[in-house]
């Protein structure tokens, strides 16, 4: 296939394994997972597109179709993926995890530079500390996160691909859309400037400086309740944040109210809590431990 004539100059702000290497992209078949899975092969990366279809809207069999055509007009692989998501509270999140339970481990997703800005700012309202004010780590994982939403539809369009149009990126319900469709726009309109460039840098210093606190945090060990109180309150929850994040069933970063609780457990005030995602903390004999309450 021959592609975009744009295609070196975004290549050259992504983070793509070597050329050759075997890569899983997730395509829902919108313009950014398209232009992963696009600038992926052209790179000369070994591309297998991985399809989920929630089973949530009636057109979720047509959009497969698309996706399927679009792999083979660009030279990738294609593997279609089905899972059963029943409509109900907190949609989103339960899809995303039922979406990652059956996607490789290691899957590359079209994440671009506007996709950063609101995570950051999603994570701002849940308070979910330094962590989550670092955003997305960029890596092969997330390889076009220097990208912009307007650049990757561009792109599709030039490939001359059917696009996905999922409604749902409309709907008002998910906390999501009005960040994209309504705070970032009056961030800029405050601004007076495209904010997405200068909150993704502020991002990524944070996440220099994140990566300076775990090796710090790490001799740390989370479970052992003197060392905790013993160690620099800062390094204290850290090593509590990493710990909780690896058991995390959604990959969220837990937040600052949830650390503050597992701490009173660490300083003897209560001998347990419970936190989101069904877990339980408890100390017994100066140790943590976690307890799946679901």
């Amino acid at each position: 296939m021959l592609f975009p004539e744009k295609t070196a100059e975004l290549l050259a702000r992504c983070n793509f394994p070597p050329s050759g290497s075997p890569l899983d992209c997730a395509v829902s078949g919108g313009a950014d997972s398209l232009t992963l899975m696009a600038l992926a092969v052209a790179h000369g990366c070994d591309v297998t597109a991985y399809h989920v279809d929630h089973g949530i809207r009636p057109e979720s069999v047509r959009e497969t179709e698309m996706v399927a055509n679009a792999s083979k007009r660009v030279g990738a692989k294609f593997v279609a993926l089905s899972i059963s998501c029943p409509l109900g509270p907190n949609l989103e999140a339960r899809a995303r995890v039922l979406r990652y339970s059956v996607l490789p481990a290691l899957v590359a997703t079209g994440h671009t530079a506007d996709d950063q800005v609101e995570t950051i700012l999603l994570n701002l309202l849940r308070g979910s500390g330094r962590d989550g004010l670092s955003g997305m780590r960029r890596g092969f994982r997330h390889p076009i996160l220097a990208l912009r939403r307007s650049e990757t539809w561009a792109f599709a369009e030039a490939l001359g691909v059917e696009v996905v149009h999922d409604p749902s990126n409309f709907d008002s319900r998910y906390r999501r859309n009005r960040v994209r469709n309504e705070l970032v726009p009056l961030l800029d309109d405050i601004a007076g400037r495209d904010l997405v460039p200068v909150i993704a840098r502020q991002g990524a210093l944070l996440r220099d400086e994140s990566t300076l606190l775990d090796e710090l945090a790490g001799p740390l060990d989370p479970t052992d309740v003197h060392s905790l109180r013993a160690a620099p309150i800062a390094l204290a929850r850290r090593a509590l944040r990493m710990w909780l994040r690896d058991h995390s069933k959604d990959g969220y970063v837990p937040d600052s109210f949830m650390i503050e609780r597992v701490l009173r457990v660490v300083n003897g005030e209560v001998v347990a809590c419970e936190i989101a995602g069904g877990l339980r903390i408890k100390r017994s004999q100066g140790r943590l431990s976690i307890e799946d309450r679901e």
